[in-house]
């Protein structure tokens, strides 16, 4: 009983010092808004805000509820899913590509520059190109959201394969381990904390992406919504959409953190 008493009194703590953040966030932006010191259209009171949350989710007695002509269930689930599309593709071929990478150094020096390339450039800068080879339908936006997602996982897995110790792979030789194997074996488990933080890393990317991907036929979707709003000066909507982009990608990032200490319970303990 006593050994639980300091963890959970520091989760309580952490718990509460994140509510009165929160908290406080709202109260400071409830007062802004209150003094007037700019117009609603620049800073929309937090009861705006919610109140659009009713109307876009159908929760209110508005005559058309939801945005555009789809609720706000509708936008979160086609984003989600475009997200977990792109996120899954760019993962997978994050994975497999920085193995190649740090395993063979003829494939680092064709492809560990194109990597990085990749990774210096901004979404909106190849989101046209995506749009005339494939079309205003869903290809692009998964795509883009692929391409921000793989070079994280890439440079994550192979700079962590790497840093294996060979002590590992020689001990797996010598207990009888086939030479195909070593990388499901022993490679892959051994990186297994550097590459989640890659893939944590990844998807912080493409939720920053998200939005851009929306900008072309990206009715439903967050992004979507927040730049139809945004052309009609409904500042209100965009916040919301900020705020529901915001609170998923906290959810994400939860479940990722609970999968890494799962995975990976020795880290950080030795």
């Amino acid at each position: 009983m006593s050994d639980h008493s300091p963890a959970t009194a520091r989760r309580a703590r952490t718990i509460l010092l994140r509510l009165g953040a929160v908290v406080l966030l709202v109260a400071a932006w409830w007062a802004v808004a209150a003094a007037e010191i700019w117009p609603q259209v620049f800073v929309p009171a937090p009861q705006a805000v919610w109140q659009q949350f009713l109307d876009t989710a159908g929760l209110s007695d508005t005559a058309r509820p939801g945005w555009a002509g789809y609720s706000l269930g509708e936008h979160l689930t086609a984003s989600l899913r475009r997200m977990a599309l792109g996120c899954a593709y760019g993962i997978s071929g994050g994975l497999v590509l920085g193995l190649l990478i740090g395993l063979v150094p003829a494939i680092d020096a064709a492809l560990g520059p194109a990597v990085t390339f990749l990774r210096t450039l901004p979404p909106l800068a190849y989101l046209s190109l995506l749009v005339i080879w494939f079309g205003i339908d869903e290809a692009p936006k998964v795509w883009l959201l692929m391409l921000a997602a793989l070079p994280p996982v890439a440079v994550a897995t192979a700079d962590a394969v790497r840093g294996v110790p060979a002590d590992y792979l020689n001990a797996a030789r010598s207990l009888g381990t086939r030479r195909l194997l070593l990388p499901w074996r022993v490679l892959l488990p051994a990186a297994a904390p550097e590459i989640l933080t890659g893939i944590r890393l990844a998807v912080g990317v493409a939720y920053t992406t998200v939005v851009a991907a929306e900008t072309v036929n990206g009715v439903p979707g967050i992004g979507g919504m927040i730049r139809d709003a945004q052309r009609y000066n409904q500042t209100d909507v965009v916040v919301l959409g900020i705020i529901l982009i915001g609170l998923s990608g906290l959810a994400f990032d939860s479940l990722l953190q609970l999968a890494q200490r799962r995975l990976t319970p020795w880290r950080g303990r030795i």
